[in-house]
């Protein structure tokens, strides 16, 4: 999948920008502020509905404005050719237009055009909490998967239900109960599912990590990841929804005097390790980055190879974190790569001396107040 063409209106700092995109490699550069992380973050946009800057889409309307508007050309495999567009506003909130049709969710565009994005904030993946690693494999798995992104929509509806339901009710603890009933019900259907898809997904994603962090790193040390739910984890819906079903009754008193749903894939943790040590608590900074370097490029083999369209590739201000020799390695794995890549760099990286920029296949762009050109 790659796009050709995209344009910003009142995005950030581009009030009216327009560019056209090589089919493999497009680097832009440009100093920080300067507006070469919008561009990409609008493709991002069009891909996923939302920013990997921003919180809040009122944050991406440049400030003299009352709205956004970005487009795109898509073209692939499945779809030959297709347009997508997305606006906001403060009024009428976000909007998500393909070939010109509204779509009736904004979730309908997840997996149509599958991105992987490399960026600084990443490191959190490996250095925080449990929180950054489920929504890094949820995003992962509903890009490839529409159905688990139903799934995860739907559990997490029940959750906020039932979770209102323990808060608030003031009766009887058997009428309590049966309020419930219906409520467990639907839980346990949803989040067996989505266990067993985590689970199927990240026994695969093993073996390319590994691949991916061999590679990288140059070293010997074996990374894995331990998927960790409330049960011994299997690919096996009912199997998981048996013993959902299980722990919930033993919780129900601990669920009524915390008023909380305490059972569920929404406390699922993926630790991460490398050979016997576990990252988060004793790896280097070095074998973090290497790490979250790793990930991505295991997530981009994985769709390439999962998918029938391959994946458009972001990396945001990535090198500066690299020694030479692992910017070697990156950017002839980016050269090996088939899909369309995006780069944005603020400092000078040797690129030349591996890309040949002609202008078909290659280009490289400056960015300078949110201005764009081709150089």
């Amino acid at each position: 999948m790659q796009i050709t063409k995209l344009r910003l209106q009142n995005f950030r700092n581009h009030i009216d920008t327009e560019v056209s995109w090589a089919p493999h490699m497009n680097v832009i550069v440009g100093q920080n502020g300067s507006g070469k992380t919008n561009l990409i973050d609008a493709i991002h946009y069009l891909c996923m509905s939302r920013s990997f800057v921003s919180t809040s889409d009122r944050y991406v309307v440049n400030h003299d404005a009352t709205f956004f508007m970005v487009k795109g050309h898509f073209e692939g495999n499945i779809r030959s050719s297709f347009d997508v567009g997305c606006s906001y506003s403060g009024g009428e909130g976000k909007k998500i237009f393909v070939n010109e049709s509204p779509l009736d969710r904004l979730s309908d565009l997840i997996g149509m055009v599958p991105v992987v994005v490399l960026k600084p904030g990443d490191k959190k993946l490996t250095s925080e909490g449990p929180k950054q690693r489920r929504s890094f494999i949820d995003s992962f798995i509903s890009q490839i998967s529409p159905r688990y992104l139903q799934e995860l929509m739907h559990y997490r509806r029940v959750r906020k239900q039932r979770n209102k339901l323990l808060q608030e009710f003031r009766g009887r603890r058997d009428v309590l109960e049966a309020y419930l009933e219906p409520w467990d019900v639907q839980l346990a259907e949803h989040g067996s599912r989505i266990i067993a898809q985590r689970t199927k997904v990240l026994n695969k994603f093993q073996d390319y990590l590994a691949r991916e962090y061999e590679v990288i790193s140059g070293m010997q040390h074996k990374p894995h990841l331990e998927y960790q739910t409330f049960c011994e984890p299997s690919e096996d819906e009912q199997v998981v929804k048996g013993r959902y079903e299980e722990q919930l009754a033993d919780e129900r008193d601990h669920e009524i005097e915390r008023e909380l749903t305490l059972v569920g894939p929404h406390r699922d943790e993926i630790v991460f390790y490398l050979d016997d040590f576990q990252l988060r608590k004793f790896g280097s900074q070095g074998q973090h980055r290497l790490f979250v370097l790793a990930l991505k490029l295991a997530q981009l083999l994985y769709f390439s190879e999962e998918l029938d369209d391959l994946p458009i590739f972001m990396l945001d201000d990535v090198f500066g974190d690299l020694d030479a020799q692992r910017t070697q390695v990156l950017l002839n794995a980016l050269i090996e790569h088939a899909g369309q890549i995006f780069v944005t760099a603020a400092h000078p990286i040797p690129f030349k001396e591996y890309i040949d920029f002609d202008g078909k296949h290659n280009r490289k762009y400056r960015v300078k107040q949110g201005q764009v050109s081709q150089v």
